[in-house]
């Protein structure tokens, strides 16, 4: 048996029942799944998604990526699907957060910072209150079409690090992580997790060589 991962470890953007299964027999700690978005990779039919995440062991955290910023549409994909956690990749209100925990009081919430400059650790700050958690990811919401995730670009680590220092609730590091660079990132952020989807993928497809380096990358940090 493999020694026990440091850091957990959340692989994103999965797109099929082999994928899950794949990436849960590597240690996998959770699974992402993303429904509709802007843009970006990974996005996957309501269908496929539901057809996946029975498949998924209990002891596997679940989260449904979901662009939605109103409480009434994020109740109805959270029921629809059952997910463990909520991962928010746009900004939403504090109206929002409260809503949330008052009516689904048992699914944890996530909430996405894009990490641009000092102002990403402002924000951060300003909303882990309302949170259980934030992912630092390194997309745009500002552009005309907005990226909300899985860029494969990798963002100021030293940004993230201050935002775990001054943070209570778990981080979770995304943004262009593979395993080349993964042991860099942990001991620079130190970070509860880390989350990734295009550093352990080929042509779009989850590549199982790329998963076995970046376990291996992890374990050794």
């Amino acid at each position: 048996m493999s020694d026990p991962l440091k850091v957990k470890v959340k692989v994103c953007c999965i797109s099929s029942v082999s994928e899950a299964a794949l990436a849960v027999s590597y240690g996998a700690d959770a699974l992402g799944f993303v429904s509709k978005m802007p843009s970006g990779p990974g996005v996957i039919s309501d269908e496929k998604i539901l057809e996946i995440i029975k498949t998924v062991p209990s002891h596997i955290d679940k989260f449904l990526l979901t662009s939605e910023t109103e409480s009434s549409e994020i109740i109805q994909q959270q029921e629809k699907f059952k997910p463990d956690t909520l991962q928010l990749v746009d900004e939403v209100s504090t109206e929002v957060y409260h809503d949330l925990k008052n009516k689904i009081p048992s699914v944890r919430i996530v909430q996405v910072v894009h990490v641009k400059d000092k102002s990403s650790a402002e924000y951060a700050i300003k909303i882990s209150g309302f949170v259980d958690a934030i992912l630092l990811d390194s997309g745009n919401p500002d552009l005309s079409v907005k990226e909300l995730g899985g860029t494969g670009k990798v963002h100021n680590w030293n940004i993230s690090r201050m935002i775990r220092e001054k943070v209570n609730v778990p981080v979770y590091l995304a943004g262009g992580l593979n395993a080349e660079n993964v042991k860099e990132a942990i001991n620079t952020v130190s970070p509860y997790a880390v989350d990734l989807c295009s550093g352990v993928r080929t042509d779009g497809k989850l590549d199982e060589s790329k998963l076995e380096k970046f376990f291996n990358a992890v374990r050794n940090t």
